[in-house]
């Protein structure tokens, strides 16, 4: 048993931090926490007590909607919308990964960047290409971190290197779920790419490898309103984006994450609670790609989950801290153009989106309550403020640190209860 002391700061539920300043914490030899105390037991019997003093303990970060692939477009074709955006940018890139050592190259780096910003466990988007999907699972798996990784499905509207048939996802697929049992922190995830660009032939044989394997899913929905003319067209049948979806048993038959939601509303937003599928909110690719502010005070309100993710290259950053800004700003902007009809989002409630909502996905991942894994991050955070100043509570300097602080305030990363350096 190993005992840790900072100032620890996590939320068990979205409303509020739990603070334990100078507190305690006992994880065991596999990595899973014992509890959490303001002062150690008289007779609490450890191994070892590692103090890091007047320092920041919080969990690591969760991304649940990232493109691994799209490493190198990250902060240019800012000033396109999504379609030609994916055409000019994307496409060309993900191509690059039928070279494998093309594909090692990014994909470790990926992982080191992931790393870098406190990102333990992240979905991931890998491409088409199953060899470049296994070396991405090898990537996390020396890494010691953790991953859902989705090889990608498309097969129409897209250029014939990034297509795949139904029968060649389905084998890549059955290759990867064979690989990844023997890494315990991967897991696999259903990925079709979204409505345009899959077939009813794939997106059957997804939905059938989902009811067959229990399997989660990621996607996309309703991130742009030309992309949901588009699926009208081609989806005529179905009553909304979700629906073409749910009807080839990809929306909540098995646990989903939908990234964006930027104009889900009415059938859709019903669909959603009664399916129980997760909206992932992508705040910074939501703004560059001019897509659409996600009314996520609505979600919350009708009982959607919500969980943040970086979606580079959407999104310019990987950091979870500055996808944690942006949604608390985008939710600002909502509020006022609501007319005050929807509260702004606080910072308890992002950070809650970013460890144990999004944790939720990985088993018990993202809080420090008893039973729940050892997945964490030092921050010393004490270069962020004029030592003449007042001093602040832990939760003043931890929003301090979301807002103005970088990777070099993070001094330790885990994972499981592993100490991850720098892949």
């Amino acid at each position: 048993m190993i005992v840790y002391q900072a100032n620890i700061l996590f939320t068990s539920s979205s409303t509020h931090f739990d603070v334990y300043e100078r507190g305690y914490i006992a994880v065991d030899e596999c990595g899973i926490i014992q509890g959490v105390y303001h002062t150690l037991p008289e007779d609490f019997a450890y191994d070892q007590l590692v103090d890091f003093g007047d320092k920041l303990l919080i969990p690591a970060m969760n991304d649940m909607h990232v493109h691994a692939p799209q490493l190198g477009n990250m902060g240019i074709a800012m000033d396109m919308q999504l379609l030609p955006w994916l055409n000019t940018y994307i496409f060309p890139e993900e191509t690059k990964f039928a070279d494998e050592a093309y594909a090692e190259t990014i994909y470790y780096s990926f992982v080191s960047e992931l790393w870098r910003h406190g990102t333990m466990r992240a979905a991931v988007f890998a491409t088409v290409h199953t060899p470049a999907t296994h070396i991405l699972a090898r990537a996390f798996n020396e890494a010691g971190m953790g991953a859902l990784i989705g090889l990608v499905g498309m097969d129409r509207h897209t250029p014939a290197t990034l297509c795949n048939t139904p029968a060649e996802w389905a084998a890549g697929m059955q290759t990867l779920i064979e690989s990844l049992a023997s890494m315990p922190l991967i897991k696999p995830i259903i990925t079709p790419r979204f409505i345009p660009l899959c077939t009813p032939e794939m997106l059957r044989s997804m939905g059938e490898m989902a009811k067959q394997t229990l399997l989660p899913v990621q996607s996309h929905l309703s991130e742009n309103q030309q992309e949901i003319a588009w699926v009208h067209e081609l989806e005529p049948e179905a009553t909304c984006y979700g629906d073409a979806y749910h009807r080839y048993g990809l929306f909540g038959q098995t646990p989903t994450l939908m990234a964006h939601c930027c104009y889900t509303e009415g059938e859709e937003l019903h669909l959603m609670c009664e399916q129980n599928v997760c909206a992932v909110h992508c705040p910074t690719s939501n703004c560059n790609l001019a897509s659409g502010i996600a009314p996520i005070r609505k979600f919350l309100q009708e009982g959607v989950q919500v969980v943040l993710g970086s979606d580079i290259a959407g999104g310019h950053h990987l950091s979870m801290f500055r996808v944690m800004q942006y949604a608390i700003q985008m939710s600002k902007l909502q509020y006022v153009s609501s007319n005050s009809q929807y509260p702004f989002l606080t910072l308890s409630e992002v950070f809650y989106m970013a460890t144990k909502a999004g944790g939720a996905f990985f088993g018990r991942v993202g809080s420090f309550e008893p039973g729940y894994a050892f997945d964490a991050l030092v921050i010393d955070d004490h270069g962020l403020s004029p030592h003449h100043l007042i001093a602040s509570s832990p939760i003043e300097r931890l929003e301090r640190f979301v807002y103005l602080g970088d990777d070099r305030h993070i001094q330790h990363r885990f994972c499981q209860g592993q100490e991850i350096t720098q892949p």
